[in-house]
């Protein structure tokens, strides 16, 4: 992968983030029904990631995916490049890639739903107003618009809480990319809601 080695995920949500996935990840190569460590730990969270992007009907069927291809692959999983979370986001992430079609007419279909909240002086950071708002109303026809691979990015960081780094490790792409598309995806969906304000300390780095 290309960035900055990852040696271990933060916590998270639930305790997920392990020190000992990866151990649990190597031991299942010569024990199969280790891999269901990984599983119950991390299904959850997978499959609410992919209903946020896809919609509750497909969300099964990604996160089964997800988990089908993370174990064939298990093999070539390195720790030394990312925490087994980073690694399972960045393979449900691809997943979701082959319904890129589907996801922006799901989105397109939502940008016509009221939004939770659309209230003034809302956090004007654009991932926040993501995680808290969900993809819908004006939102959700704004990531509509985005290019994938800034989309990707973008909601990595928005739904995921991945910093730039695990972002990088997941998507193998460099770290300097992350912060070119996530720059740019936050400046357009702005613009697209109206220009609200720019940044500030609200538009910190997850990096």
């Amino acid at each position: 992968m290309t960035g900055d080695p990852l040696t271990a995920d933060p916590p998270r949500n639930g305790g997920t983030g392990r020190a000992d996935d990866s151990v649990a990840l190597r031991m299942s190569l010569d024990d199969p029904e280790r891999f269901g460590e990984i599983f119950d730990a991390y299904f959850p969270e997978i499959h609410g990631y992919a209903a946020r992007r896809l919609g509750p009907d497909a969300a099964s069927d990604i996160a089964s995916q997800t988990f089908l291809e993370a174990f064939r692959g298990r093999r070539r999983y390195d720790p030394s490049r990312a925490g087994v979370r980073t690694w399972l986001y960045g393979i449900a992430t691809n997943v979701i890639g082959k319904h890129r079609r589907s996801e922006v007419r799901g989105l397109r279909a939502r940008a016509r739903l009221e939004p939770v909240r659309d209230t003034a002086g809302h956090a004007d950071r654009v991932d926040a107003r993501v995680s808290a708002e969900g993809l819908r109303g004006r939102l959700a026809g704004a990531i509509a618009g985005l290019p994938a691979g800034d989309r990707d990015v973008l909601l990595l960081v928005a739904l995921a809480d991945l910093s730039h780094k695990e972002v990088a490790a997941a998507l193998d792409i460099p770290y300097g990319t992350v912060g070119s598309r996530l720059s740019r995806a936050r400046r357009k969906v702005r613009e697209a809601l109206g220009g609200t304000n720019p940044m500030h300390e609200m538009e910190k780095d997850h990096g």
